[in-house]
């Protein structure tokens, strides 16, 4: 199982980040299996960084073996989705940029990608690409997005990575991130939803 993921995937974060670049192509890179937290399992902050950040994402589920998978039939490679955490320490994160480093320990550290209960498309009567989703920490609304602002969209995103990576029955796709995000503290209780939809549900410890 691979967790592949999207970075600057939406305009107003990359404004939020200072990020200028101008895309042609998705951003993309990759967390390994042991970054996977699920269940409701609580996260634990890692004591290696002072300013762990959350980054609110619809997760894609890949259910079928495909490479070089043209766009337009890229939507038969996937049923289920859910929303997710991306999380970041962004303090190592802006280290290593400065110093002109890969920034994989940042993103890919254990448990840093969680994931709520996946639901088939068709259940949220709504499509893929005209979906929101948001987070509430401690009941306060802290980010919302639509992946309607994708700059790349799902099968935009499925068809550039299987160029270069066969897909798996298995394999999560984190699609970015919008505007808001933020730090996180202990006893912090977070909800991730889709529509109105409670599919995320856990604590910070």
């Amino acid at each position: 199982m691979k967790i592949i993921c999207v970075g600057m995937n939406y305009a107003a974060h990359n404004k939020e980040m200072h990020n200028p670049l101008i895309l042609m192509e998705p951003t993309i890179f990759m967390k390994p299996d042991t970054s996977l937290l699920k269940d409701g399992k609580p996260f634990y902050i890692p004591d290696f960084s002072d300013d762990v950040q959350y980054e609110t994402e619809i997760v894609v589920r890949i259910d079928r073996l495909g490479k070089s998978i043209s766009k337009r039939f890229a939507y038969r490679y996937y049923n289920e989705i859910t929303v997710g955490i991306d999380f970041t320490a962004r303090d190592l994160q802006n280290k290593f940029k400065k110093n002109g480093l890969p920034w994989e320990l940042s993103k890919g550290f254990d448990n840093s990608a969680v994931i709520g209960d996946f639901v088939a498309l068709e259940t949220l009567g709504a499509d893929i690409n005209h979906l929101s989703f948001c987070l509430d920490i401690d009941g306060k609304r802290v980010q919302e997005g639509n992946t309607a602002d994708m700059l790349f969209q799902v099968d935009e995103i499925i068809a550039y990575v299987s160029r270069f990576i066969t897909l798996k029955m298995g394999d999560l796709i984190f699609t970015g991130t919008p505007h808001g995000v933020g730090n996180v503290a202990i006893d912090n209780h977070l909800q991730g939803f889709i529509g109105d939809r409670n599919l995320l549900d856990f604590h910070i410890c």
